[in-house]
This record gives C-alpha cells, sequence and structure tokens, in this order.
C-alpha cells in the first residue's frame, strides 16, 4: 500500500472511530509507529486530523475529551515550567481558588508544606496532592463527579462558589484563543468554571500553548475575565498580542 492509501485509510478509520492510534495502527498496516507518526503529521497539516497524546482525532471534533491520566503526560515539561511560575502569583496569605486541571494539580504540589493558605478546589487530585499540607484550610467543593476529569460538577459546586470570595483562582481550559476565548467539552464543567471565575477577585490562567486555537463545545469565558496567563515560549508573538489587547498580562514561561 502507498503512504497516500494509508493516509487516506487512516482517515477513513478516524472518522468512523472518532479516534485512531498509533500502535493499532502500525499493528494493522505493518508499518513502523513513526511510518504512523508521519502518517498523522500530513493529515494534521492538511487540516484533516487533529494528533493528540498517542494518536489523533478528526478535525472539527468539538467533544473531544482524553481522560485526567492521558492529559496528564501530555506537554509535561511545560506544565511543571508554568507551574513554577505560579507559585509567584500565590497570595502571601490568603484564599485561593484552583480549579480541576492536569496544569493546575501540579501547582498544587509544588505549594510548600508550611503554606499558610486557605485553598478551594472542586478537583479531587488537586485536594489529594494538598489533604496532607498541616497549615493549609483545604475546603473540597461538593457534587457529581465526572470520572473523565474527576471534577465535582452541577448544583451542589455551583452553591458552594456562589457563598465563597477568594483572592485568587488558577483557572484551568481545554482550549483558548483571542477571539473564542476559554472553552471545554463539557457544559457543566463550563457552569462551575463560571462560577469560579465569579468568586475571585483575579484570575490567573494555567494553560499549555498546544491549547491555543483549540475550541471545544462549551464556551466559559473570555480574556476580559482573566488577569494573567502563564503559557509556555510555544505561544506565538501574534496571538501572545492579540490577548494581550484584550488586557491579560501574559507570562511566558
Amino acid at each position: 500500500m502507498y503512504a497516500p492509501e494509508r493516509q487516506q485509510e487512516i482517515l477513513r478509520l478516524a472518522r468512523e472511530s472518532g479516534r485512531v492510534d498509533v500502535l493499532s495502527l502500525a499493528e494493522e498496516f505493518q508499518v513502523t509507529a513513526e511510518t504512523i507518526r508521519r502518517d498523522l503529521k500530513i493529515l494534521d497539516r492538511s487540516g484533516l486530523v487533529r494528533r493528540v497524546h498517542g494518536g489523533a482525532i478528526p478535525a472539527g471534533r468539538l467533544d473531544f475529551e482524553p481522560d485526567v491520566t492521558e492529559r496528564e503526560s501530555t506537554a509535561a515539561d511545560e506544565k511543571d515550567r508554568i507551574a513554577q511560575a505560579a507559585l509567584g502569583e500565590l497570595p502571601a496569605d490568603g484564599s485561593v481558588i484552583l480549579d480541576a486541571g492536569t496544569t493546575v494539580a501540579r501547582l498544587a504540589a509544588a505549594i510548600p508544606v508550611d503554606s499558610g493558605l486557605t485553598v478551594v478546589t472542586h478537583g479531587l487530585p488537586v485536594a489529594a496532592r494538598l489533604a496532607d499540607h498541616p497549615g493549609i484550610a483545604l475546603h473540597l467543593v461538593g457534587g457529581r463527579v465526572r470520572h473523565r476529569t474527576r471534577a465535582a460538577v452541577d448544583a451542589w459546586a455551583l452553591r458552594a462558589y456562589a457563598e465563597i470570595r477568594a483572592d485568587v483562582l488558577f483557572l484551568a481550559t481545554n482550549g483558548f484563543s483571542p477571539d473564542d476565548g476559554l472553552t471545554t467539552p463539557d457544559l457543566a464543567e463550563a457552569a462551575v468554571k463560571r462560577a469560579a471565575i465569579a468568586a475571585a477577585r483575579r484570575v490567573v490562567l494555567l494553560a499549555d500553548s498546544a491549547k491555543a486555537g483549540q475550541e471545544h463545545f462549551a464556551r466559559f469565558g473570555s480574556f476580559a475575565d482573566v488577569d494573567l496567563l502563564i503559557t509556555d515560549s510555544g505561544l506565538s508573538p501574534e496571538n501572545a498580542a492579540a490577548i494581550k489587547a484584550a488586557g491579560t498580562e501574559v507570562l511566558l514561561t
């Protein structure tokens, strides 16, 4: 089979299944994983698929949401640098909201054990990283837990955030752009993120540059809601300039 024929078949499989993975494709077509990665790169450049960790999804699929365990290993170095930079935005003594997200969870893991912060979160992985910090007053927001993200959502979570006013929110997103704002695949998660934004005096968005230009089903805010974006140096100068024009400070790590 010639490469263009294989790529056409890969595209068909992606559209039928909603996702393809490198190892399965390599086995099916009896080629190396590197050959499949080159095929996916060509299809991605043509705008036919979007590459994700371990494979690809059809372009334009706005409802795709990888599991939290998969997202943990995606852009790990960039997320670590963003989390370290975010430590400088913690108040010396005050209250913070930590959104559900893998980069925010890395920030939680980096918070010093002797910190005296008050922390509110609806993310189970975030809470687990702080549960053994004796100086932190940890408040876990309840609700229905989404298994894919380990985040509490729905009415209980919305009521909890309506009752507080925190100094800083460290916010996560699945996609962002200057025009389309902040998006996530799930409407219930979007509602909780909006409530968390309203509950904080200052909003710091933690997002690696691979999320720039990604658009998902549920929009929960714009850069008018964000005081500071902490991202990595992969963010294009054009995107950075447009985000700054919206009034958001941008910190590249």
